[in-house]
């Protein structure tokens, strides 16, 4: 059994190198196109690329794969369950309920998916080199809930890729990722799942449940934790999962 992870934005996949210390299981943490890495040649950073680029990976693994998303790796691990184009043993994700019809983006996402507002906020987090400062990136990931030193270590990997990625793949998910997708997100998934829900999370909302229902997925509410849960105590994240995983062989 293999676990992979897949980060959110704006983030790399040093985000799970905490948890995965704290697993049984050997762990890959996959490290999406522009965050942190190189983009192939012709690789415009939309949502239905990156699934694509999430399942080429996955077909290089031997399984059998639990899959594990955070974030916008969330979403895309949703999507790639609902696909079936890779063997799952399972996937488990979070911020269900942006899959949700009814989804309205947050603050953030609507100003980078305005054009000319995007770009502002891109150039002025760029320019804002110390990470003491409110507008640079670590002081927003701060801002945001971060733990600062993890907020620090994140913030050193932000650049103009990574913001034009940004940019480009919440541009690509209007109105919502149901309008794109929901076809395909109103059945269960062959694999089982699990819908973390860190009871602390803004980014989440109360649909969260219902979205876990429509996909046949487990409801896991993780409380008194943030969006950041895998940060802020990893090992009753690595737990929940492996309680999960364990369930499966039962």
């Amino acid at each position: 059994m293999t676990a992979v992870f897949v980060h959110g934005v704006p983030e790399t996949s040093h985000l799970w190198n905490r948890l995965r210390t704290c697993l049984s299981t050997d762990s890959v943490a996959l490290r999406l196109p522009g965050f942190g890495a190189s983009r192939p040649d012709g690789f415009e950073s939309t949502m239905d690329e990156y699934v694509q680029w999430v399942e080429g990976e996955l077909h290089k693994l031997d399984g059998p794969i639990d899959l594990v998303g955070h974030d916008w790796g969330g979403l895309l691990v949703a999507r790639v369950a609902t696909r079936s184009t890779v063997a799952l043993r399972s996937w488990a994700m979070d911020v269900a309920g942006i899959l949700h019809p009814d989804y309205a983006w947050h603050d953030i996402a609507q100003l980078w998916q305005t054009p000319g507002s995007g770009e502002a906020w891109a150039t002025s987090t760029l320019e804002a080199s110390d990470p003491g400062s409110a507008l640079s990136a670590a002081g927003q990931l701060i801002a945001a809930g971060v733990p600062e030193d993890d907020a620090r270590s994140m913030g050193e990997d932000f650049d103009l890729t990574m913001a034009s990625s940004i940019l480009a793949l919440y541009r690509s998910a209007t109105p919502n990722p149901f309008a794109h997708w929901g076809t395909e997100l109103t059945s269960p998934t062959t694999a089982p799942g699990l819908v973390i829900h860190p009871t602390l999370d803004p980014f989440d909302d109360a649909a969260s449940p219902a979205v876990a229902s429509t996909l046949g997925a487990r409801f896991e509410p993780l409380e008194g934790l943030g969006h950041w849960w895998m940060l802020e105590e990893p090992r009753t994240a690595a737990v929940a999962l492996e309680k999960f995983w364990a369930d499966l062989d039962s």
